[in-house]
């Protein structure tokens, strides 16, 4: 952005913010210290809210020693008015604990009789200070020319156009001082912490955007869009999504490209022995199968020849009308059965059965042919009692 039309805007943006707040003037009767702390909890909030949180400190705590040794916590509930009231408890609990760490008290006074700059360097090495912090104690304390800026402040100039992007992010206007000039330092950095203040406190406020488009209508497109704060934390996730998974991927890949250690001889001579041992045992199961299945196969065979041959040699008895062998015995018992007297004569009977019987087993094993191929009837005649 041109110098020219910087200027202007700043000009433009100090007379209508002088129309709507009144300019604060901070007291001088502090001491360094008491400014740096009172800086840190003005940062983003209003003067109002930041008056009342110092005074809580400065009255309801025994000294400034109690502050420091107090958690973070404890601490940001009493801060908890502010717009982030952790951080601002975090600053203030470092900042004494610096000083103290330093001097071994809470005096900050031998500071004013440095140079700026050798003051400035000293303050940041305590710890807890932040820019903003930094300018308010040069501008209030010290007595240099420098404009407080909070993110607030930050953000409410890059909508109306002053500075770009990379400033506000880096913090840092270049030629602010130049273009407002230290008697108006003081009242200029007031007006704008009161609107940045408002801005934080509600960025959607229809009285802020409406007073920001009195300086520079161009500024509507510069807006924050609700819903736009969701969508870039969305689009954040997936970016750090997207990191870890290439990541991921870059390190399985890296570990699927490395190749494998060198292995001694030791571990190859194992390795061998290994795979020997399990093909052996891998062979084995594979041999026996195909002699198990062949059995099996045979063995099935041989049965159903051997069932046909007797279905067949069954078949061929009854074409002949000769009967089995096993008729005769079957007779022989229904016979025996049959009482043909008084018990006397039942008892000769059956042993006379009984001595036909064992003559008939011994012809049958002399003579088995002939034996098989005699008549149920023949045989009932020999064994008739005598």
């Amino acid at each position: 952005m041109g110098n020219s039309n910087r200027t202007a805007l700043l000009s433009k943006t100090h007379r209508v913010l002088k129309q709507q707040y009144t300019p604060v003037t901070p007291p001088t009767d502090r001491p360094l210290l008491e400014h740096l702390l009172f800086a840190s909890v003005l940062e983003n909030a209003s003067f109002e809210i930041a008056e009342k949180i110092y005074t809580h400190l400065s009255k309801n705590f025994f000294d400034w020693n109690e502050v420091r040794v107090s958690t973070v916590t404890e601490l940001a509930e009493v801060t908890r008015p502010l717009p982030d009231p952790t951080t601002a408890a975090s600053n203030l609990k470092r900042v004494l604990q610096g000083v103290f760490e330093s001097t071994y008290s809470f005096d900050l006074e031998p500071v004013k009789k440095q140079n700026i700059s050798a003051g400035i360097k000293q303050l940041e090495r305590l710890g807890g200070t932040t820019p903003f912090s930094l300018a308010y104690v040069t501008q209030v304390a010290l007595g240099g020319h420098a404009i407080p800026l909070d993110r607030g402040a930050l953000d409410v100039l890059a909508i109306l156009g002053v500075i770009g992007e990379g400033e506000a992010q880096s913090g840092k206007v270049s030629g602010l001082e130049r273009v407002i000039s230290k008697t108006k330092g003081v009242e200029f950095g007031s007006l704008l912490h009161q609107l940045a203040a408002e801005y934080v406190a509600n960025p959607f406020s229809p009285s802020v955007r409406k007073l920001m488009l009195t300086i520079n209508p161009e500024a509507k497109d510069r807006f924050p869009k609700r819903g736009a704060k969701k969508d870039d934390e969305r689009a954040e996730h997936a970016a750090k999504k997207h990191a870890s998974d290439g990541k991921g991927k870059h390190t399985a890949e890296k570990s699927a490209n490395e190749k494998p250690a060198a292995k001694g001889p030791a571990v190859k001579e194992a390795e061998k022995a290994a795979e020997k041992a399990s093909g052996k045992s891998a062979a084995k199961p594979a041999e026996k199968s195909p002699e198990k299945s062949t059995e099996k196969a045979s063995a099935k065979t041989a049965d159903k020849a051997a069932r046909a041959g007797d279905h067949s040699e069954k078949s061929a008895r009854t074409e002949k009308g000769d009967k089995p062998s096993r008729a005769p015995a079957k007779v022989e018992r229904t016979e025996q059965k049959k009482p043909a007297g008084g018990a006397k004569h039942a008892d000769s009977k059956h042993s006379d059965s009984k001595h036909a019987d064992s003559k008939h087993r011994a012809a049958a094993k002399s003579h088995p042919v002939a034996s098989k191929h005699k008549s149920a009837s023949k045989q009932l005649s020999k064994r008739k009692p005598r």
